[in-house]
């Protein structure tokens, strides 16, 4: 059985900038809490967190990775951690949503050299969307130019640009020493210093000259922030009677769990500085699952509809878990990683999902890497997974009984870019379609859409694209090439034309033989095709019309003279002839098809190019850059306004051949801090100037 309650979870998320140390982190924690023997390198692939071949290959996080700890504070209380170390390359974002759905406190890690990044500020306005606590973690204060206070200001700068107040960035421990030098950390709340030797364990010493005047003067700031807070505490501080470390962690606990608070701690993974104060300060001051109950839509038919509640986590409520990542394993098969947001499970319990399907928890385990720890059961607030779901993709949500419930996630991230994919012999292309459905039911960024033509993937950058091949080949066996996703262009009729479509054929017995008599005509942009019987007199029998209709919109369907269906044409019969014996519905469609050929190569066609609604928020330093950029792709700019945290949102009409790695440019553009969603626009007449396509 699992020993943690409720009160004594911590569920961490681990967000940030790509390289600033989360994984390093994790391992740094893992390593402390005596979870792993020794500390893995992400250079060498052999972290816990980074296990995946792909994450191995690339040496950087691209996945979700969940590692579990038991820790013991400083207050002598034993806690369960998960930590949920997330991606901080773009193309992955998808894995930082996933785990600020389960997550009850982010820490942001900041990296002491490269500061306050693109994927920091990504981050921090995530959890700001899904109202998750955070800390940070200046990390990497061991390296060369590391710079602490440089870092704080730019955190104070970044909270008060998305709408906090830069008071409530309180800085709990400031470095001694700093790059090479860094030995240990001063407590802003105790007045104390700690030196760190070998071992990674802290042990009091004295607060150096250079360090002792900045602390007390943060000690005093810091104390008036968090009691001012608490009417009881103010009160006795203003009388004279400051309270001691424990009375401030208390009354700051509740302003982190509020988010009215952000604490800033300093840490060294590669020297053990700072990472038992973090367990102890995440495990004292970070909110547990029970101060913060899960949010859940009831009714409703889009993700965002439905009124929503709240369920708090009572390990004796009614089980209910939330399948928040799921992987295809090639051994075990499909792995789903839940949080019980409510109940207790148990080994070889039955629940049941929505839609009314039961599936049964054979043999849960915590998670720590690849590595499965047996458990017989899990409380409310713990994370733990199960093998052999079979209809459990990410997003569901397993109860006692089928409710017409839902997490309140975050706002999907619509794709980017695509890719089309080819299979490379028949047995892949066999197992294509429902290897890619396996696919998208493990990551919800990733879109399967089927043209004419093409099998194409979507998704959030290349280095998502390149991975989701990757995996299709490793995990379910399915090896395809890749190719540009080809444009949708149309064609429309120049004007209007007349022509007739004729068939006789004889072999012997029954021939062939049909005339009919057409008028195409445009119609306005987005009306398609339309069909409209003008004969008199029974020259086409009643009978026949249907396969001249049939016959007429094939024809279309295969493309006029450049090579591309043809719509918003109207085609009328008037006139035309029947055989008694040798008309049939094949000779009217043939004769029909004939006819709108002749039709539009006598009428000429124009070329239609289809448009996207690209809507673009970035600094506003990048406005400038990014208009041009835009009308110099042939973009049309609808507006352009400020959001609420300062920003600029820019919307255009831009043909979609113009933008087809338009995201990738715009993360060139505004070194990663433009952030675009594409919409499907109108067809648009494309310039007879530009190169035929």
């Amino acid at each position: 059985m699992d020993a943690a309650t409720t009160p004594t979870v911590r569920n961490v998320a681990l967000v940030g900038h790509a390289g600033s140390g989360k994984t390093t982190l994790a391992e740094a924690l893992l390593l402390r809490a005596g979870a792993v023997p020794r500390a893995g390198r992400v250079e060498d692939g052999s972290t816990v967190c980074d296990h995946e071949p792909e994450e191995v290959a690339r040496g950087s996080s691209v996945a979700l990775g969940v590692a579990d700890l038991d820790w013991t504070c400083s207050q002598g209380r034993p806690h369960r951690m998960t930590l949920l170390d997330t991606p901080g390359a773009p193309d992955f974002a998808g894995a930082v949503d996933a785990a600020l759905a389960v997550a009850d406190l982010a820490v942001v890690v900041v990296s002491a050299v490269d500061g306050v990044q693109s994927g920091t500020e990504a981050a921090w306005r995530r959890c700001d969307e899904a109202g998750i606590p955070r800390l940070v973690v200046v990390s990497q204060e061991d390296r060369a130019r590391a710079d602490f206070h440089r870092v704080l200001d730019q955190v104070r700068d970044l909270a008060v640009r998305t709408g906090h107040d830069a008071a409530a960035v309180l800085p709990l421990e400031l470095p001694l020493g700093e790059e090479q030098a860094l030995h240990g950390v001063a407590d802003v709340l105790s007045d104390r210093g700690f030196d760190y030797g070998a071992d990674g364990r802290h042990r009091d010493c004295d607060l150096p000259a250079d360090v002792a005047d900045e602390e007390h003067r943060l000690h005093g700031e810091v104390t008036e922030e968090i009691v001012a807070h608490d009417d009881d505490q103010l009160e006795r501080y203003l009388s004279g009677d400051e309270p001691g470390p424990v009375d401030l962690e208390r009354t700051l606990a509740r302003e982190v769990a509020s988010g009215g608070a952000v604490p800033v701690l300093v840490a060294s993974a590669a020297t053990g500085v700072g990472i038992d104060r973090l367990a102890d300060l995440v495990c004292e001051i970070g909110p547990a699952p029970t101060d913060r109950p899960a949010r859940l839509r009831v009714g409703g038919g889009g993700p965002d509809d439905g009124a929503e509640t709240e369920l708090p986590a009572d390990p004796a409520g009614e089980t209910v878990l939330h399948v928040f990542r799921t992987v295809a394993d090639p051994f075990v098969g499909q792995v789903s990683v839940f949080k019980v947001l409510s109940g207790t499970v148990r080994s070889g319990d039955r629940l049941t999902t929505a839609a009314g399907t039961e599936e049964r928890l054979h043999g849960l385990f915590r998670l720590r890497g690849r590595e499965h720890l047996p458990v017989d059961a899990v409380a409310a607030g713990g994370i733990a997974a199960v093998a052999k779901l079979g209809s459990a993709p990410t997003g569901t949500l397993l109860a006692t009984r089928a409710q017409p419930v839902r997490p309140a996630t975050l706002p999907a991230r619509p794709p980017v870019l695509g890719l089309a994919l080819v299979p490379v012999s028949q047995a892949d292309d066999d197992k294509l379609s429902g290897a890619l459905t396996r696919l998208a039911a493990e990551d919800p960024t990733l879109v399967v859409e089927r043209t004419a033509h093409q099998a194409v993937l979507r998704g959030l950058g290349d280095a998502h694209l390149a991975v989701a091949v990757e995996r299709l080949a490793r995990v379910f066996g399915v090896h395809v090439t890749t190719e540009p996703v080809r444009i949708a262009y149309r064609e429309t009729i120049a004007r209007a034309a007349e022509a007739e479509g004729r068939l006789k054929k004889q072999s012997g017995g029954h021939g062939q033989f049909a005339v009919v008599q057409l008028r195409l005509s445009p119609l306005p942009p987005g009306s398609g095709f339309a069909f409209v019987d003008s004969v008199v007199g029974g020259a086409v029998p009643r009978s026949y019309l249907p396969a001249v209709e049939r016959g007429a919109a094939e024809a279309l369907a295969a493309g006029g003279p450049l090579g591309h269906p043809v719509v918003d044409v109207q085609v009328e019969v008037h006139d035309g002839k029947a055989h008694a014996v040798d008309s049939s519905d094949m000779a009217f469609r043939t004769a029909t098809a004939a006819g709108v050929r002749a039709a539009l190569a006598s009428a000429g066609t124009v070329l239609l190019e289809p448009t996207l609604r690209v809507t673009v928020v970035v600094p506003p330093e990048a406005q400038g850059d990014v208009l041009g950029d835009l009308s110099g792709r042939r973009g049309r700019i609808s507006s352009s306004s400020t959001t609420d945290d300062g920003r600029v949102r820019i919307e255009a009409v831009v043909p979609e051949a113009e933008v087809v790695r338009y995201a990738l440019d715009l993360r060139a553009l505004t070194g990663g801090r433009g952030e675009v969603v594409l919409a499907p626009g109108d067809y648009e007449v494309r310039p007879g100037h530009l190169a035929p396509v």
